[in-house]
């Protein structure tokens, strides 16, 4: 299971999913270009000292990404208000990567095109979208205990 945040804007989201990486010793891949300097301070706060324990990846385009990902293997699960489907109804795989998008803007059509499939967390009617971080932590949470990973007390 992996994380991939594509093109953040935002150097605190990046900074907590770094956290959240580190935490449930899941791997994230950033892919470039972000809107800030990847050394931001804002970013490392976020982190705090769990930086070094995350597993980062950083991909300098989306094209580049997709090539690393064709020889891992494994699918591109794509978090989204628009998904087909509600993120508890999906039936993850241990090779899933969850692919979250930029905070203003998305991804773009060609991410679209190459996701697996796209799944949403339902929210309140009236309501526009969760952090990028939170979001992708509900969902790893819902895909990492299908793979009973929360089965034991102590995770890892």
């Amino acid at each position: 299971m992996r994380l991939a945040l594509f093109q953040p804007d935002i150097p605190q989201n990046t900074g907590a999913l770094m956290r959240i990486g580190a935490c449930f010793r899941v791997a994230l891949d950033i892919i470039e270009p972000c809107g800030f300097p990847l050394d931001d301070k804002r970013m490392k706060r976020a982190a705090m000292d769990y930086g070094p324990a995350a597993e980062t990846v950083r991909h300098r385009s989306w094209l580049s990404f997709l090539e690393a990902h064709r020889v891992r293997g494994g699918r591109l699960v794509l978090l989204t208000t628009a998904g087909a489907v509600g993120h508890a109804d999906f039936a993850y795989r241990p090779d899933d990567t969850l692919v979250l998008g930029r905070e203003s803007a998305g991804v773009t059509p060609e991410v679209v095109a190459a996701a697996d499939a796209a799944v949403r967390v339902p929210i309140a009617a009236g309501q526009r979208s969760l952090n990028v971080a939170v979001a992708g932590a509900i969902v790893l949470t819902e895909a990492l205990r299908q793979q009973g990973v929360f089965a034991e007390k102590t995770m890892l």
